[in-house]
C-alpha cells in the first residue's frame, strides 16, 4: 500500500497551497494522501476533504519504509521502489527560484530522530508538488521517469497584454501541462506579481 505524504513547509496555509493540495488529492486519491505539519486547526479542517491531516511532522509519526523525494538525491525513483517503501514524502512548498532546499528540513528532522529513510529524485529540476506527486505516481505504477515528457517552464496568459512565467518543471501529458485549472484562475485574479 503506497501513501503520499505532503509535509507542509510554508508558514501558513495559503490559498495557492489549498488549490495545489486539492489537485494532489485528485491525482493521488484522498485515501492515499496524508498532510503533515499542519499547525493551524482551521487549515487542517479545510484539508480534511483532501486527505488525512496530522498536526505533527513526519519525523514525529513513527512511520517506517519512508522515501523522501528530493531533487538532490543521488538515486532516481524507479517502479520497483513501490515494493521497498510505503510512504513517499514530498515537501509542500511554493518553489523558489533558485531553490532554497527546504526539503532538507524534512531530511534533517528524520536524521535527528534517528528514523530510517531513503531518498529518491525525480530528475534534477524543481517541480511543483502536484507535478512531483503526478510524476512519482506514474513511475510507481510501472513507468519510467525517462518516458515522461516535461516542460521546464510554463507561461500562463493573465490577460491579452500580460503573462507570467512559472520557472519550474511541469509534466506534459497528452500535450497538456499538468496544472490545476483553479491555480491558473487564481494567478489570473492576483493583483500583482
Amino acid at each position: 500500500m503506497m501513501k503520499f505524504i505532503v509535509e507542509h513547509l510554508e508558514p501558513e496555509l495559503y490559498e495557492w497551497c489549498l488549490i495545489e493540495y486539492g489537485h494532489i488529492s485528485e491525482i493521488a486519491g484522498k485515501e492515499n494522501l496524508i498532510f503533515t505539519n499542519i499547525k493551524n486547526k482551521k487549515g487542517g479542517d479545510k484539508l480534511k476533504k483532501y486527505g488525512t491531516v496530522y498536526e505533527k511532522g513526519i519525523s514525529e509519526l513513527n512511520l517506517n519504509r519512508i522515501c523522501v523525494l528530493s531533487q538532490y538525491a543521488s538515486k532516481t525513483l524507479a517502479a520497483n521502489d513501490k515494493n521497498k517503501f510505503e510512504y513517499f514524502v514530498f515537501g509542500g512548498i511554493l518553489g523558489d527560484n533558485p531553490a532554497k532546499k527546504r526539503t532538507d528540513m524534512i531530511i534533517k528532522n528524520l536524521k535527528n530522530k534517528k528514523i530510517k529513510f531513503n531518498e529518491r529524485n525525480l530528475g534534477s529540476r524543481q517541480m511543483p508538488t502536484d507535478n512531483a506527486v503526478y510524476a512519482a505516481k506514474k513511475v510507481l505504477e510501472g513507468g519510467k521517469l525517462s518516458d515522461l515528457k516535461f516542460a521546464d517552464e510554463l507561461e500562463i496568459q493573465i490577460n491579452e497584454n500580460e503573462s507570467v512565467i512559472l520557472p519550474f518543471r511541469y509534466v506534459v501529458d497528452n500535450n497538456k501541462s499538468i496544472i490545476s485549472k483553479k491555480l491558473v484562475e487564481h494567478l489570473r485574479k492576483r493583483e500583482e506579481f
